[in-house]
C-alpha cells in the first residue's frame, strides 16, 4: 500500500510559474481555475420558504464529513471509512461505498479545478500512517494516489483526525490553492498532561493535491479539530475546538484566528463569546462544523455545536453574516444527541443548490444523521444579542 512522504526539503510549487498577474488562479494539466463567479451565485437560492429534514444515512459509526462534489454531489462520509452520494440534492442516498479501510481522517476536499475529491484515511488513531485516497467522479469510486506532504517551518508533520472538510480558494492571489484543516499532536495524544503541547493549524497545494505543505500554528496552543472558510476578500477565518487551556473559560468557547496569505500563517487569535465548545460541563471540547454560503460578495457563515450543560446534546447552529466577526442568529437543530458535526453548501446550477447539509453524529436514528435546511429556516431561530442580521439579508 503506498504511504505518504514526509520531507524536510525545501518545498517549490510545481506549478509556481503557472499564476497569471491578475489572479486568475492556479493551471493544472491545462485546466484553469474559473472566477468566483462560477461557483457563487445570489442569496435568493438559500431563501424561499423555510424548510429543514433530516435523513438518517448511517446505522453505526463515527466522525462525519460532508462535501459538495464539483458537480453538486452530496457525499457523507462516515465510520472507517464510508461515503453516501445524493445525487438530488439530498433527497435519496446510495448505497454506503467503501473508501479505505482504517481511521476516519476528516477533511475531504474537492479540488475546483480538477473536480477531483480528496479522502484523507489513517491507518489508526493518529499519529498513525495516512494514505490519500481520490475520486475522479465525484465520488462513486476511489483510488489510493501517492502524494507528498512536507512539515512546517518547525519540522512538523501534519495529522488529519478530526477536522472540518477543505475547500478550494476562489478569491485574490491564491485562487485554485487546496486547504484543510490539520493537527499536531505534540508530545503525544494522551495523557491529558500533554494537551498543552497540541496545536492546529492547515496544510495546502498548489498543484491539484500532488504535494502539500503544512502550515505554521495557529497560534493557541491545546487545540484541535478545527474549519477553514475562505472570505469574499481573500482572508482565510479559521475556528478550531480547544481542549486545553490555562482556565477552564478560556476551554469553553471556540477560538478563530484568520489568515492573510492563503493559509500559511495565522494570527489574531480571540476566543468567541458566543459560540460553545462543547456541553459546559466539560472543557474537553466537541468538533464543530463550518461553512460559508457561496454567495457573491457576502460572508454568510454558519457554525454547528451543541448548547448543553450535560452531554453532547442540544443541537445548534449559528449564523453570521459579517463573516464570523457577530453570530446574530441561532436556531436549535436537535434536542437529543449531538455530538460531532460537519456542514456544507450547495452549488449554483445544481440539484443542490440553496441547501445547506448537516452532517452529525446522533438524531433520531441514532449514529450518522444528515439536517437538510436553507437560510430562511436559519433566520427564524432565536437572536443571540451579538450583532443584528443585515437588512440585505431580508
Amino acid at each position: 500500500m503506498m504511504r505518504i512522504s514526509l520531507t524536510l526539503a525545501a518545498w517549490v510549487a510545481v506549478f509556481d510559474s503557472s499564476v497569471a498577474a491578475d489572479g486568475v488562479g492556479w493551471n493544472q494539466d491545462n485546466k484553469v481555475f474559473k472566477p468566483a463567479s462560477a461557483h457563487e451565485g445570489e442569496l435568493s437560492a438559500f431563501l424561499g420558504e423555510p424548510d429543514m429534514s433530516m435523513t438518517s444515512v448511517f446505522a453505526g459509526g463515527r466522525f462525519p464529513n460532508v462535501a459538495v462534489a464539483a458537480d453538486g454531489s452530496v457525499l457523507a462520509v462516515f465510520g472507517e471509512v464510508e461515503v453516501r452520494r445524493s445525487t438530488d440534492g439530498g433527497e435519496s442516498w446510495g448505497e454506503p461505498v467503501t473508501i479505505a479501510k482504517g481511521f476516519m481522517g476528516g477533511g475531504v476536499t474537492v479540488d475546483e479545478v480538477s473536480g477531483e475529491v480528496f479522502a484523507f484515511v489513517e491507518d489508526g488513531h493518529p499519529p498513525s500512517p495516512l494514505a490519500v485516497h481520490v475520486s475522479k467522479d465525484h465520488g462513486v469510486s476511489w483510488e489510493e494516489r501517492e502524494v507528498v506532504i512536507h512539515p512546517n517551518s518547525m519540522g512538523h508533520g501534519p495529522s488529519m483526525h478530526m477536522n472540518e472538510h477543505g475547500i478550494c480558494l476562489r478569491h485574490g492571489q491564491y485562487k485554485g490553492r487546496l486547504i484543510r484543516p490539520t493537527r499536531w499532536y505534540g508530545r503525544s495524544n494522551y495523557p491529558r498532561e500533554v494537551f498543552h503541547t497540541h496545536y492546529t493549524n492547515a496544510m495546502f497545494s498548489d498543484d491539484g493535491g500532488r504535494s502539500w505543505k503544512a502550515s505554521e500554528p495557529v497560534p493557541v496552543m491545546g487545540t484541535g479539530e478545527a474549519c477553514i472558510v475562505e472570505r469574499s476578500d481573500g482572508t482565510l477565518y479559521y475556528n478550531t475546538r480547544r481542549h486545553w487551556a490555562p482556565t477552564s473559560e478560556e476551554s469553553l468557547w471556540r477560538w478563530s484566528a484568520v489568515s492573510r496569505d492563503g493559509g500559511q500563517t495565522w494570527e489574531d487569535p480571540k476566543r468567541s463569546e458566543v459560540l460553545p465548545d462543547g456541553n459546559t460541563d466539560s472543557t474537553y471540547g466537541l468538533m464543530g462544523g463550518l461553512v460559508r454560503l457561496p454567495v457573491l460578495g457576502r460572508d454568510v457563515l454558519v457554525f454547528s455545536n451543541v448548547v448543553s450543560e450535560k452531554g453532547r446534546r442540544n443541537g445548534h447552529v449559528w449564523a453570521s453574516f459579517d463573516g464570523g466577526e457577530t453570530w446574530p442568529l441561532r436556531r436549535q437543530v436537535f434536542d437529543g444527541n449531538f455530538a460531532y458535526s460537519s456542514m456544507d453548501a450547495g452549488r449554483p446550477g445544481t440539484a443542490s443548490e440553496g441547501w445547506i447539509y448537516l452532517l452529525f453524529e446522533g438524531g433520531p436514528g441514532g449514529a450518522g444523521t444528515m439536517a437538510r435546511f436553507n437560510l430562511s429556516w436559519i433566520l427564524g431561530g432565536e437572536k443571540t444579542g451579538d450583532g443584528e442580521v443585515p437588512g440585505w439579508v431580508e
